[in-house]
């Protein structure tokens, strides 16, 4: 089985090329459907309402929509995922801020723009609280969605004995009785999608920077 499949998805380069035209609703779907689900939990992280982070989500979308024509893909002077994590957060204090009353209300500064470096404005502890936390989030949605992935790829009772086995906390023995195989084939199956899984994890990673 080969993850290398030339129909999976898009490099980040490809795909933000596509989203320089607006009107390419396939790529922007596939950036919605990559990307909601990460950035709405990243805004719930920050005690937002679901409401609030769906208008995150919106709102961020918007602003890389704004910004792409600017934007120039180069991971080893600004990924892809730090680029996105700034447009995210100012999202994410937008919505801090309209809860402020009118008279404490916090402005950005003169000249400060989505295209600045967020972290480059934030308090060292307070930089280092966001960024780890957006790691963590993106790490988390990166295995989740490897782990879907790999589902559509396997037999489903193939799929369905490594996620008992592996995720689940059943024992080999409990897998096996349960669903009529034998234990070597438990034993097989899990080593055999764990390397799979690792493999589709990395894949994303180095698409996804």
């Amino acid at each position: 089985m080969d993850f290398r499949n030339p129909d999976s998805l898009a490099t980040r380069a490809s795909l933000l090329e596509r989203l320089k035209d607006l009107d390419d609703q396939g790529g922007w779907q596939e950036f919605y459907s990559t990307y909601r689900k990460l950035i709405f939990s990243f805004a719930l992280k920050h005690d937002l309402t679901p409401i609030e982070a769906e208008e995150v989500v919106q709102e961020t979308v918007i602003t890389v929509a704004r910004n792409l024509p600017e934007f120039r893909y180069q991971p080893d002077q600004c990924s892809f995922k730090t680029w996105l994590f700034n447009l995210t957060r100012w999202r994410i204090q937008d919505q801090l801020r309209k809860r402020r009353p009118e008279n404490t209300s916090i402005h950005r500064p003169p000249g400060d723009t989505d295209r600045t470096s967020t972290i480059e404005r934030l308090p060292s502890p307070e930089a280092e609280r966001w960024t780890a936390l957006w790691e963590a989030e993106w790490k988390q949605d990166l295995f989740a969605r490897a782990l879907e992935h790999l589902k559509t790829l396997v037999p489903g009772k193939t799929f369905q004995i490594f996620d008992l086995y592996g995720f689940q906390g059943w024992s080999a023995r409990e897998v096996a009785r349960s669903l009529g195989v034998s234990l070597t084939r438990v034993y097989v199956t899990k080593h055999r999608l764990a390397a799979l899984l690792k493999k589709e994890i990395q894949r994303l990673q180095r698409e996804q920077e």
